[in-house]
Order: structure tokens, then sequence, then C-alpha cells
């Protein structure tokens, strides 16, 4: 049976049928550390085995911790991962942006791409839209989830289900597969990658950090609100986000960039609209499962409250709730 990346990302039968916060001081990168000119550097590398090459699992989570934007480069050949019924061994570089990051018991490290189609490589996109929400962990260990969005009926119910066949992908080791015939399949897998390197942008500036009720631990919101007038991005660690996912849930810090703000001067209130984001069960090492995981936007302020817009990946439809969380605000 064949078996390709383009069955993944849409192209055949898709495949997915089958922190306690360290508050430190306010940080900028440090001089003399070695980055590139775009400011991206190299934190941490693993073989095709998984296995560190260089920097360190460390120095990843106490980047991300500061709230440092995550990218991550591999290396594959063309007839080994995207079409395994051609000829060509070309090598092909891939660098994936991971918009949203985890960070999981104040150590573990996951980041997952939000704004991703499906592609069809090198011709174009994959037959049905959809999302593709892969997700990748600091030890290599991968997933994906997939929300259809063309409103096409479907006729299963959530639960596992059977391990598609992938022994034309060798390096392809699927883990479990979850929801096979609802809208939203996901699964947990191993792609045995050439290379994994981990690339952070760490140039943002935490300015506030606040309790779940907005008590004030260090910084402020008027500090927050004049870097933002100035022009400066803004992005959030949300702490405990996902803790309604799971019973027993790991504490952990979603990290999000925000949108549009706004800042109310007399209430010295200071909001914010999420860019859209992918809430998983938070555990070691993430994993996708049923009914563990959801996506959509969120309205932060620095009261705690946050105002929750959430999609059900199984019905496509949207839900309303708040609730109060403690966050950090950082800028850039």
């Amino acid at each position: 049976m064949k078996s390709s990346r383009r069955e993944m990302l849409g192209l055949s039968v898709p495949l997915m049928l089958a922190a306690s916060s360290e508050m430190g001081p306010l940080r900028r990168i440090r001089e003399g550390e070695p980055s590139t000119k775009s400011g991206w550097r190299c934190v941490y590398q693993l073989d095709e085995k998984r296995h560190p090459v260089s920097g360190s699992d460390k120095e990843l989570g106490s980047a991300v911790r500061r709230g440092a934007d995550l990218r991550i480069y591999t290396e594959f050949r063309h007839n080994e991962h995207i079409d395994t019924a051609s000829k060509s061994p070309e090598l092909i570089r891939e660098v994936a942006d991971f918009r949203v990051t985890y960070l999981v018991e104040n150590r573990w490290v996951a980041g997952i791409m939000t704004l991703r189609q499906p592609i069809d490589l090198p011709v174009g996109f994959g037959q049905r839209p959809s999302m593709s929400f892969f997700m990748c962990n600091q030890d290599g260990q991968q997933a994906i989830a997939r929300p259809y969005l063309d409103g096409i009926p479907s006729t299963g119910k959530p639960g596992p289900s059977p391990l598609e066949d992938h022994r034309a992908m060798p390096k392809y080791r699927q883990l479990d597969g979850w929801d096979a015939q609802t809208n939203g399949p996901s699964s947990n897998f191993i792609y045995a990658f050439n290379t994994y390197k981990f690339w952070v942008r760490d140039e943002w500036e935490e300015v506030l950090a606040h309790d779940s009720h907005g008590k004030v631990l260090s910084g402020s919101a008027e500090a927050l609100a004049d870097r933002f007038s100035a022009g400066c991005e803004v992005k959030v660690a949300i702490r405990g986000l996902c803790a309604d996912l799971s019973a027993n849930t790991s504490d952990h810090e979603i990290f999000v960039q925000t949108g549009s703000g706004y800042y109310y001067t007399e209430q010295k209130l200071f909001i914010a609209a999420s860019h859209p984001l992918v809430r998983v069960k938070p555990a070691i090492p993430m994993r996708y499962e049923s009914r563990g995981w959801d996506f959509g936007w969120v309205m932060v302020r620095t009261d705690g409250l946050v105002a929750r817009w959430l999609v059900d990946p199984y019905h496509l439809k949207f839900r309303r709730s708040e609730k109060q969380y403690a966050i950090r605000w950082f800028v850039r």
C-alpha cells in the first residue's frame, strides 16, 4: 500500500483517519551570543535517532520561558517522505513556524503550527481544506490534528483508530490514531528526519506578570501600555489555559502572540486579542487524543480575565467561556 506525505497532507486518504513559571528580571538578548543577522539562534539539535548533537533542552526551555519565538529546521528526501513512488532522492530542507509554544512543568517544550493548510509538494494544496496542526516536542516526537473545513458530514465517533499501513515509508512510525471517521482526526508519530534544529528568536521582554485576579507580581500595566503605544508587539504566556481538557492536568504555560491591543487609560486596563491558538491536554510528551484538544482565540486582560472563543473540532461549533488566569506579558 502506497504511503507518503501526500497522504498525510490530504491529497489521498488522510493519514489522520486511521509551567510553574520562572519570574526572572526583564531581559534582552545577551551580548556575544551566537546568532544570525535576523536574531535567530539554534539552541538545540537532534540527529536522525533524536539524540542530542549540540545545545541543550534546558537552553531551549529557558528561551521559551522568556517568550522566545520557535522555528524548527528538518531535512528529508523527496522519495522517502513526500512521494514514495518517486525516483527522486532530492534532499529537501524545511523550516516550520511554530506560532504557539508550550512549557509544561516548567521544563518541557512543545510547539504547534497554527496557520498551516496541507501542502501537496511541490505543486500546491491538498484535496480537502483543513488546518494542519502539526506539533513537535523537544525530543522530536510529533503529532498532527486536522480539523476539516469543507463541511462534509462525518459518520464516525471519537475514539481510538486502527494504525495505517506505512510500510512504504520506513522512516515513519505511527504511535496511535484517534477519531478516524470524524471531522477532527489526529495521531501521534515519529518521522526520522535527518536532523532537527530548534531555532529561537529570543528578543521578547517581560514587562508585566500578574496572578489570576490581576494582582501584579512584577512590572506594571502602565509599562506595558507605554511600550504598546510606541509600536511594540505583544505576546502573552497564559498559565493553566488547558486545564479543563483533563481532570489530571500538568502545570503549563501556553505562549501566543496578540494582534490588536487596547488600553483603557483611566482604568489602567490593557486588553489584547490573540492570534489563533491550539489547546492541547498538557502532558510530557505532548500528544493529541480524543477530546483532548480544540482551537480558537482568546481575549486577555490585565485583570486576569480571559474570554475564550473556542471551536469544537468535531462539529466546528464555536462556544464562549470566561475564566481567570495568571498571565505574563512580553513586548518586542
